[in-house]
Formats: structure tokens, C-alpha cells, sequence
């Protein structure tokens, strides 16, 4: 029997982390991000300026990493149905964006990835991909439910989950940002629920505002 692999270097503390990256966010509301430095972050973090060049290469992957976990914390808790996970999970999604540092940060990291395609697709592998979860998590439980037809068995089945789920994701985080940080009108409940409705019924299904949710017409 072979021997068990030696590790290489100390494991890295889970503490220090949270406090480096909590440190990048504050560090990027209070400078932006060309004066943010790593020297900067390690002072605030109570750290050796070494212990970040341990984890991150430089700037950019540390950024993103600051930004990642905020988003780590959406989750989806099941709501009884496909509509109300949907509201729920714009809902959170908006409050988080509401923070000073996520919001910073976020519209850094986004601003400095057009010009570093590096870092997009850090971006791309850090954020979106990991929080695709939330919706294939949705579409397994509405297909349980009986909500949404199951997926065609097969690699076509599964390259056109795959699709769906990449259009859904895409089309919720775009509305929510925009509405949020571009347009900076409120994601409330009530634009929640007229979002949610075009989005599960379509153009031809969603309802015609706000004014008419919850009561009678006519």
C-alpha cells in the first residue's frame, strides 16, 4: 500500500482569510479600485503582506475572491413553488447588491474585466458558474413538483438543460443588476413579482403592473 501524500505548507486558516477578504471589500469602498493595494489589505486585515502573496497572485484573483463569498450567501429555500422561489431568491439577491461593499465591488470587478480577459474569466468561473446552482437547484425542484416538464434523457437533454439553465441565470442576475445599479430603482416586492410573472408566463402572460396585484379590478 502506497504511503498517504505529504502536504506541502501550512493549511491555510479559514479566518485569515475572511478577514483578508473582508478587508479588500472595505479597502474598495474607501479607495476604489486603482488605489486598492494588497499592502493596504494586509494592513487592515492585521496581516503579513506575504500571507496574501500565499493566496492570491495579485489584485485581480483576490478582488474577485472578495466579491465571490459575498454571493455565497444567496440561497434558495423552498418556498412551495416555482414563482415564490423566484421572488424570493430577486429579493435577495437585490438586498445583497444593497451593501456598499458588494456594490463597489462588484462594479470594479465588472468595469476592470472588459479590458482583462483574464479576469473575466475568473469572474466567470468565481461568480457565475458557482451560482448557476441556485437555478439548477430551482429546476430540479419545479420538475419535482411537476412544475416544469423533466429533461429529455441524453446528451441533447443535457446540453439543453445546460442552455436553459445559463438563460435563466443570465436573464435574472442582468434584470436584478441593472435595475439595481444601473437604473437604481428598487427591487421590491411588488417588482419582484411583476418580474417573475414575465419571466414564467411571457410577454402575452405577465400582468400589466403593479397597480393590479392583490385585488379586484374593474
Amino acid at each position: 500500500m502506497a504511503p498517504p501524500a505529504r502536504r506541502t505548507g501550512r493549511p491555510r486558516n479559514a479566518e485569515v482569510d475572511r478577514a483578508i477578504l473582508a478587508a479588500t471589500r472595505s479597502a474598495l469602498v474607501e479607495l476604489g479600485w486603482s488605489k486598492l493595494s494588497l499592502g493596504d489589505v494586509a494592513a487592515r486585515a492585521g496581516v503579513a503582506k506575504t500571507t496574501l502573496y500565499r493566496r492570491w497572485a495579485g489584485k485581480n484573483e483576490l478582488v474577485v475572491d472578495a466579491v465571490a463569498v459575498t454571493f455565497d450567501e444567496l440561497e434558495l429555500p423552498d418556498r412551495g413553488s416555482l414563482r415564490a422561489d423566484v421572488e424570493g431568491v430577486v429579493l435577495q439577491f437585490a438586498r445583497l447588491l444593497e451593501r456598499p461593499e458588494t456594490k463597489t465591488a462588484l462594479m470594479a470587478v465588472v468595469s476592470e474585466s472588459t479590458r482583462d480577459t483574464g479576469l473575466r474569466d475568473r469572474v466567470r468561473a468565481a461568480i457565475v458558474d458557482r451560482q448557476k446552482r441556485l437555478v439548477l437547484l430551482g429546476r430540479e425542484r419545479a420538475q419535482r413538483r411537476g412544475e416544469l416538464p423533466p429533461d429529455a434523457p441524453g446528451t441533447e437533454g443535457a446540453a439543453a438543460a445546460g442552455r436553459a439553465a445559463d438563460l435563466i441565470f443570465d436573464t435574472i442576475a442582468g434584470a436584478v443588476v441593472h435595475r439595481s445599479l444601473v437604473s437604481g430603482e428598487p427591487v421590491d416586492a411588488g417588482w419582484a413579482g411583476d418580474f417573475t410573472a414575465l419571466l414564467l408566463d411571457g410577454l402575452t402572460g405577465a400582468r400589466g403592473g403593479a397597480p393590479e396585484r392583490g385585488g379586484a379590478t374593474g
